[in-house]
């Protein structure tokens, strides 16, 4: 079994880039590669993390500038030869805008910055990123985000729950999808998604803010720990 190779983007105003590399080089045991948004060419690696943060400030619209980065066309290039794309907060923007993932996201619904910790049930286990989870099963993850609020047209919404393409939705800790639940107004709920292939991972929670006991749980840990099993 070969090592996961794995590589982290870093835009400017990345502030979760060294998080996701602690909590991946916890699980793959060395570190992955920092590579910088300006660079046109990615190592060989079998995974692409695009980070959180406030890539170019948001300055224009959440990841619009960073979609259009060089080394965006080489990530879409990347995944779209199979290699597994995860973009978390930031990055699930990002992966919208360069159009790897389908929908938007938009303000949250009460105009506000929310950053707080989230339950969230797994709807499928039947993917690279969520293999080490249950289908079903609730999980806490943190959220930090001001646009965080999915939306897509009600076609693409069908579509996405037709081909089971809903990653995770926001839920009560008893598992129940609730207007209560939902932190930002996302259709249906919805906290992350899928791309066709499910070998593409866009979710607006943090796994990587709990991936370690000391950092207050670690249900983020199964997606990196799950992540080298399927891809070494």
């Amino acid at each position: 079994m070969k090592p996961l190779q794995a590589a982290v983007i870093v835009f400017p105003g990345s502030n979760c880039d060294r998080d996701v590399a602690t909590a991946l080089e916890a699980s793959m045991g060395h570190a992955p590669a920092m590579v910088w948004h300006r660079d046109t060419e990615l190592p060989d690696v079998d995974l692409v993390v695009v980070p959180g943060g406030f890539s170019y400030g948001d300055y224009l619209r959440c990841g619009a500038m960073a979609a259009h980065s060089p080394i965006m066309r080489e990530v879409k290039a990347r995944a779209a030869k199979g290699t597994p794309v995860l973009g978390i907060c930031n990055g699930f923007q990002i992966l919208t805008e360069a159009g790897l993932l389908p929908g938007i996201l938009m303000r949250n619904a009460e105009l506000k910055f929310i950053c707080k910790d989230v339950h969230l049930r797994v709807e499928t286990s039947d993917s690279p990123f969520t293999r080490r989870y249950n289908a079903g099963t609730v999980v806490r993850f943190p959220i930090a985000h001001a646009e965080g609020n999915f939306f897509a047209d009600a076609a693409t919404l069908e579509q996405l729950e037709g081909d089971g393409r809903v990653a995770f939705r926001y839920v009560t800790p008893d598992g129940e999808a609730s207007p209560e639940a939902n932190p930002n107004g996302s259709a249906r709920n919805i906290a992350g998604i899928y791309d066709e292939t499910r070998r593409v991972l866009g979710l607006m929670p943090h796994p990587e803010r709990l991936a370690e006991a000391a950092l207050g749980g670690t249900d983020g840990k199964a997606m990196f720990d799950g992540l080298v099993e399927a891809l070494s």
